[in-house]
């Protein structure tokens, strides 16, 4: 059985298939993560909940819920009832042992399952929410086109995701391993809004963040330096594999700054 330096170096050298959703449950990653994982934390959750008209009683899909975090949020602070689907079985797992810490299980659910086929009737949410997960799937279109199936008429799709320039990006953020970091396979903002529009939504708003993007990328590299020097445990899990991540996260950082990566806020709406 592989251990969590095997299935990072793994990933780093290119075998993605189908383990990501796990990784980012690895105690070495959500150190690395500090918790947050993705730009923003918290307060651009509650942005997001703010631009789809989430509140008291509203019916909310989570879209790659990883661990409950988004949904323990918004139905404690807004009293939302929160469905998380996600594909990870660990995830899954701790994301409702979350929510029966909090005290919501009531409020909260999740399901085990993949976003390309969601295990909800057509038109049965008031609002879904996509974090920073949409950029990791291998089917973008049909993930979308769930997303909007299950959307009643009136609600809205908010996507937050990371954004990139794809012909200026440098190769090295175009491999596996910039996949696994959200870069490889984001889109450009328009393409985005443009598997929204497919999907017979229509575009309400759009805002960028990338000092969000700036920020987390500069924790994540200070993280990775510091374990280096220090010898943290952290170091154990990345293996032969962390100058590597340092020398990613270096790039990414530049990309930022040279406003070839980004993230974003994109809300669209079903008509009717």
């Amino acid at each position: 059985m592989s251990g969590p330096g095997d299935q990072l170096a793994g990933l780093l050298e290119g075998e993605f298939a189908g383990c990501c959703a796990d990784l980012y449950e690895l105690p070495a990653v959500r150190w690395l993560l500090d918790g947050q994982l993705h730009p923003g934390g918290q307060e651009l959750t509650l942005r997001a909940a703010q631009l789809a008209g989430i509140r008291t009683g509203a019916r909310v899909l989570d879209v790659a819920s990883g661990s409950g975090a988004t949904a323990v949020l918004l139905a404690g602070e807004l009293g939302a009832e929160i469905v998380g689907v996600e594909l990870g079985e660990r995830a899954v797992k701790r994301a409702r042992a979350a929510a029966v810490e909090a005290g919501l299980e009531g409020a909260v659910s999740f399901a085990r399952a993949d976003a390309r086929s969601v295990p909800l009737a057509d038109a049965s949410v008031d609002a879904v929410l996509c974090e920073c997960s949409l950029c990791l799937f291998e089917d973008k279109p049909v993930a979308v086109r769930e997303m909007a199936r299950v959307l009643r008429p009136g609600g809205r799709i908010v996507i937050a995701d990371v954004t990139v320039k794809p012909d200026a990006l440098p190769a090295q953020l175009r491999t596996a391993a910039a996949r696994v970091a959200c870069v490889a396979d984001a889109l450009a903002l328009e393409g985005y809004e443009r598997l929204l529009c497919d999907a017979g939504l229509e575009l309400c708003q759009r805002e960028c963040h990338r000092d969000a993007a700036a920020t987390m990328a500069d924790r994540v590299d200070a993280r990775l330096r510091a374990a280096r020097i220090m010898r943290l445990a952290a170091v154990e899990a990345f293996g032969s594999q962390l100058d590597a991540a340092i020398e990613l996260a270096g790039l990414a950082k530049r990309a930022i700054a040279e406003g070839l990566v980004g993230y974003a806020l994109i809300v669209a709406r079903r008509p009717g």
